[in-house]
């Protein structure tokens, strides 16, 4: 495949990865039974696109693939200075975080993402910066592992001590 129909390709690439985001987004207004059915494969889509499509496309022109994402803070919320939105509890969140985490290190952003997802299939929204800065708050009270700067979701990672 020459250079054009690679960035053809890509950008093609790319609608279906923006298809799929919307396609999730309607997933959440589903019933939990329905979500579930629906679930699996569309992770199963998004893994395909991002481990095979476009790892083959980069291998045959590594020039299209987009440069590293810089390290950033993602959010500075601290623990204390949460005020949880009745009626959610620390232990709530806390079975939340828990139920999520593997003996394996993981990326702080699934971590959170997976719990944002839990909390609101259970009609209780936590915005992801609380949900953050507590996985933030047991690491450092050694509860669980973590790996990096824990305030960049995408560039550290956390697991279930040994």
């Amino acid at each position: 495949m020459d250079r054009d129909q690679a960035v053809e390709i890509k950008k093609r690439l790319n609608d279906v990865g923006d298809a799929l985001d919307r396609a999730s987004r309607a997933l959440y207004k589903l019933d939990k039974q329905e979500h579930e059915r629906f679930k699996e494969p569309l992770i199963e889509m998004y893994s395909t696109l991002l481990f095979r499509l476009f790892p083959t496309l980069y291998a045959e022109h590594p020039e299209l693939e987009p440069p590293p994402e810089p390290p950033t803070i993602v959010s500075t919320l601290r623990w204390q200075d949460v005020s949880l939105p009745h009626p959610i509890s620390e232990a709530y969140l806390d079975a939340l975080i828990f139920a999520a985490l593997k003996p394996r290190f993981l990326k702080m952003a699934r971590i959170v993402g997976e719990v944002c997802v839990r909390c609101e299939e259970q009609m209780n929204p936590v915005d992801a910066e609380i949900i953050a800065a507590r996985i933030i708050a047991l690491a450092e009270a050694g509860r669980i592992d973590g790996a990096g700067d824990l305030r960049m979701w995408r560039h550290s990672e956390v697991r279930l001590p040994p």
